[in-house]
């Protein structure tokens, strides 16, 4: 087959879509059959070539397909880095989006520079509506690629400057924690902002950044303190410091939260510029009467300080303590939207929408990232800033969740480990479709309240507190026949103490009536990592009923406990899945223990289509979250 498909990608022409075309059904069928790395790098080059084409389509399919086999071989995606680097400053807005996500899949310790400063210059000119993506693209390569921290502050300092208004809190942050742990650069930092700042045009970023840079080391920009080698010198006078805070206080681009930044500042700089104390005193006086209700308290307050407390005013404005990034890390990372690098480095990094990066898979992603990407979902264009924002009503939002790929539309289920109720609200949470009317947090995968175990004899209790019917007639219309079942028990699981039966009359029964007669099919390894297996044992009262019975086994091989275990998975949508309760949430090190759990699944399709399960499971090791997930392929036949 090889000599046979080197002999069609070098004898076709290209210089007709028909030739295209079969070059492209190559190049699939190439990378399909896990080539030898000669041929492979054929069918990049080939991609390479269709990037120079005048056809936005098939540029548009070879940057697709060059961001799926990049992780296959990256060296041979590497040597047509400047063909894509040119698509991200395309005409074309889908050519620009792919090309920059191809571009963010190539970049690594050793090119980092390179690309960054080419992304960087097109930062300068790019079109309005492009530049949110590609500030945070630019953003999230700098933190976790830089090779020094002075790389790195050159870096977002460039980025605030050409597009601060799109730098997102959490990345300004991040860059403060930095400083405040990098107390050789401050100095370098306050005058490099100082610098930049000449150039201000309203950018919310700069302005906050500059400003508590100066409160805090504003002495630091007058005395010319901790000047690096090679650094210009510069000039700067108290006045001229006062002068940035009035600018940023006095303009009307700056918002109340920058304001109140600068306040701040003034307040700090007081007892470091005596010679400006009056001028400080009076730009403070000046919102005693304002409208926000922040800044007036702020002015108030720091006047009563400047006028009648001098004494203690020197140890009120002290410097802030360095930033403890343990501390920030534990307090700021949010399972949607931010996530921290743990390296050596110690640098919070943002979360971005998953990429298939070449330099090596992670196994740990936060909530809704995790989520998604078990089912395939494209988070990068569900959040793209320019996207309209649409209400959708929860049928909707369970055809999101779960579509994508439109073949697994099954509610993903979360493993049950016995424990307290809230199985409710773990549900609500984890499909994220609404609160529960007991709900009080939003809690990311790695803290779902576990389910609670069945109750029968709760069954028929009236709730005290019904969850609301979510998946009322109104709202799910065009889903009604696919959910019937479905929205039947989940409002009878709202019933306090009952636990969770997502598969109602469906037939498949409870945990006590498992059969043990009937075919015998053999075990399977469903998934293996290097310290965790699962393996599943089937049973099935009869070849001909579409039930299956899965009896799922958890082993951790390596030398560290697993605790916090959860189990979740997905099947397509002409099946129905039920987890029953797992017998433990602890898996004991060097396969000195178990956990076991029966996962019920009924395939409408029996005899017509087989088995296949998308799984995940995750756990803590030394109190630090792993996700492992799969895809289950080798179900036997008959199931």
């Amino acid at each position: 087959m090889s000599d046979i498909l080197a002999q069609v990608a070098t004898n076709t022409e290209s210089n007709k879509n028909a030739g295209n075309a079969i070059l492209y059904e190559c190049v699939l069928t190439i990378m399909a059959i896990e080539a030898i790395g000669g041929l492979r790098v054929l069918a990049i080059n080939i991609l390479g070539r269709f990037l120079g084409n005048r056809d936005n389509n098939i540029r548009y399919v070879a940057l697709n397909t060059l961001i799926k086999v990049v992780a296959v071989d990256t060296q041979a995606v590497q040597r047509h880095r400047t063909t894509i680097v040119e698509c991200v400053k395309d005409s074309d807005i889908s050519i620009r989006r792919r090309a920059l996500e191809l571009v963010c899949a190539l970049v690594n310790e050793s090119n980092v520079k390179t690309l960054t400063k080419e992304l960087l210059e097109y930062l300068k000119v790019s079109d309005p509506e492009f530049k949110p993506d590609l500030t945070t693209k630019i953003c999230y390569l700098v933190q976790k690629f830089f090779p020094n921290k002075r790389w790195y502050i050159d870096q977002m300092i460039k980025v605030m400057v050409e597009a601060g208004r799109f730098v997102k809190d959490d990345i300004s942050r991040a860059l403060l924690l930095l400083i405040s742990n990098a107390a050789e650069l401050q100095g370098y930092t306050v005058r490099s902002l100082y610098n930049a700042f000449q150039k201000w045009d309203g950018q919310e970023s700069l302005a906050q950044v500059t400003v508590w840079c100066i409160g805090e080391y504003g002495e630091m920009l007058v005395h010319h303190m901790n000047e690096l080698d090679g650094e210009e010198p510069v000039t700067v006078t108290e006045a001229d410091t006062v002068d940035v805070l009035e600018l940023v206080l006095k303009d009307f681009r700056a918002s109340s939260t920058t304001r109140a930044f600068a306040l701040t500042a003034l307040l700090k700089v007081s007892s470091r510029f005596p010679s400006c104390t009056e001028r400080i005193k009076a730009l403070v006086l000046q919102y005693k009467g304002s409208l926000v209700l922040e800044l007036q308290q702020r002015s108030i307050e720091f006047t009563s300080i400047l006028s009648k407390h001098e004494n203690i005013k020197a140890s009120l404005v002290e410097k802030m303590p360095v930033l403890d990034e343990a501390t920030y890390i534990a307090k700021k990372v949010d399972a949607a939207d931010v996530a921290f690098s743990t390296d050596s480095k110690s640098v919070p990094a943002t979360v971005l929408p998953a990429v298939p990066v070449a330099n090596g898979p992670t196994k740990s992603k936060s909530g809704t990232n995790a989520l998604m990407d078990l089912l395939n979902l494209n988070v990068d264009e569900a959040s793209t800033p320019s996207a309209p924002q649409t209400r959708k009503s929860a049928g909707d939002v369970l055809l999101d969740l779960l579509g994508g790929n439109s073949s697994f539309t099954s509610p993903l289920v979360a493993s049950p480990v016995q424990g307290p109720s809230g199985g409710a609200d773990a549900l609500l949470d984890l499909l994220s479709i609404g609160n529960a009317t007991s709900q009080t947090t939003s809690s990311p995968l790695s803290t779902l309240e576990p389910f609670p175990q069945r109750n029968p004899e709760a069954a028929s209790q009236k709730p005290s507190n019904p969850v609301p019917d979510l998946l009322s007639q109104n709202t799910v219309s065009s889903q009604k026949d696919s959910y019937s079942s479905f929205t039947a028990d989940f409002k009878k699981s709202s019933i306090p103490g009952a636990g969770f039966d997502l598969l109602g009359d469906l037939g498949i029964g409870s945990a006590s009536s498992i059969s043990t007669t009937g075919p015998v099919y053999p075990p399977i390894v469903a998934f293996q990592s290097s310290g965790l297996t699962v393996s599943f044992e089937f049973s099935k009262q009869s070849t001909n009923l579409p039930a299956t019975v899965i009896h799922a086994t958890y082993t951790n091989t390596s030398s560290n406990t697993y605790t916090d275990v959860i189990f979740q998975a997905a099947v397509p949508k002409f099946m129905q899945l039920q987890l029953e309760p797992a017998s433990g949430n602890v898996l004991p090190a060097n396969s000195s223990g178990t956990v076991t759990q029966v996962i019920r699944v009924n395939n409408s399709q029996h005899g017509q289509k087989s088995l296949v399960m998308r799984i995940r499971v995750s756990y803590k090791i030394n109190g630090q979250e792993v996700l492992e997930q799969g895809q289950v392929n080798n179900f036997p036949p008959g199931l």
